[in-house]
């Protein structure tokens, strides 16, 4: 078992990179899949009963398996991310005596839910191999029917909570523990984990554990609170785009730039998510490669000519959809065009960056 001073609540923080701890020593880092990484000095899910080699399909859920088996000395526990946190609604990251209040009343703490255009059924089976979401509803019909017409009637719903990030007693952790994963690793047994799907699209067991936390709440019928998300910080693939991009661009290099960018975001459909793109420049950046090829394909300057660098590209384009959107008025900048202009009306609202 882990050696801490026994407390009221700890809340680990899953990561699989160095980054800036809170300091509040509440939070905990934890590195997940540690088995198969060098270690960042932090606590590791490879020690004690774990599954830590099986990250590629579980993601941050091995990090909730190690807490499950190998803590025993918190009343209450916590799990969130190493740039995600539960925040209230001043977005400051919540302290002890904020969730001492809130534990009080609710029986869990977790995001807000997501509520999708369609069915979560559809969401996933659009971005997901949907075998592994009809097989979780197939095992949870034979291992506990009582959950059964519970997860039929949500998953042709369109909610779900997001990012495994919730705060509850460790007697309530515990028990949805034991569930989720005996679900899991009896799915496990049925499909094939080792298909050719990249490494973004093998955590099957971490996007539908998302949704499964929803199951779970609702035929229990726990009181639950839900807050904001606050990111702290870019992810390090974030960046890294951002900057390989800003290369192409410096070289006027449209077809490298679109390229480049198309090879990332199928390898990585979650980075023009909010959650990833904080600040919304990759989908700026999309935005100028989009306005550059079309004045080029109409035989006009592309705006890589009149402006190749990063930062002021994603000020101008800031700028040019405020113009589209009418929040402010057209100046005389040779760099802006009617196309550019077309461009960003045609994709409002998600154009448009405050």
């Amino acid at each position: 078992m882990e050696k801490h001073t026994a407390s009221f609540l700890r809340i680990y923080a899953m990561t699989h990179k160095a980054f800036p701890i809170p300091p509040d020593p509440m939070y905990v880092p934890i590195q997940v899949g540690s088995a198969t990484n060098a270690p960042l000095g932090y606590l590791r899910d490879d020690t004690g009963d774990n599954i830590s080699d099986r990250n590629c399909y579980y993601s941050e859920l091995t990090g909730l398996y190690w807490v499950w088996k190998n803590v025993a000395d918190v009343e209450y526990v916590g799990t969130c991310h190493y740039r995600r946190y539960l925040i209230d609604e001043r977005e400051q990251i919540y302290t002890e005596q904020q969730y001492r209040a809130l534990l009080r009343e609710y029986d869990l703490i977790t995001t807000r839910k997501v509520h999708l255009n369609n069915s979560y059924h559809f969401g996933f089976a659009a971005n997901h191999n949907i075998k592994a979401l009809d097989m979780t509803g197939e095992v949870i019909r034979e291992l506990y029917p009582e959950y059964h017409g519970t997860f039929v009637r949500l998953v042709n719903g369109p909610d779900t909570y997001f990012g495994n990030m919730f705060v509850t007693s460790k007697k309530n952790y515990d028990a949805y523990c034991k569930w989720l994963f005996s679900i899991f690793f009896e799915v496990a047994k049925r499909i094939d984990l080792d298909t050719d799907e990249d490494s973004y699209h093998k955590r099957v067991f971490g996007f539908i554990s998302e949704f499964l936390l929803l199951v779970w709440v609702t035929v229990n019928k726990l009181s639950v609170y839900e807050c904001k998300v606050g990111m702290l910080g870019e992810k390090v693939e974030t960046r890294e785009i951002k900057e390989r991009l800003a290369e192409y661009f410096a070289a006027e290099d449209i077809a490298g730039a679109k390229d480049y960018f198309m090879k990332k975001h199928a390898e990585r459909p979650d980075v023009l998510m909010e959650a990833s793109d904080i600040t919304g420049e990759l989908r700026l950046a999309m935005q100028v490669i989009a306005t550059a090829d079309e004045e080029k394909r109409r035989g006009e300057a592309n705006i890589l000519q009149k402006e190749h660098d990063f930062r002021a590209l994603m000020q101008l384009f800031t700028r040019i959809n405020h113009i589209a959107a009418g929040d402010c008025a057209r100046e005389a900048d040779p760099r802006i065009s009617d196309t550019a202009l077309e461009i960003a009306r045609l994709i409002r609202p998600s154009g448009t960056q405050s």
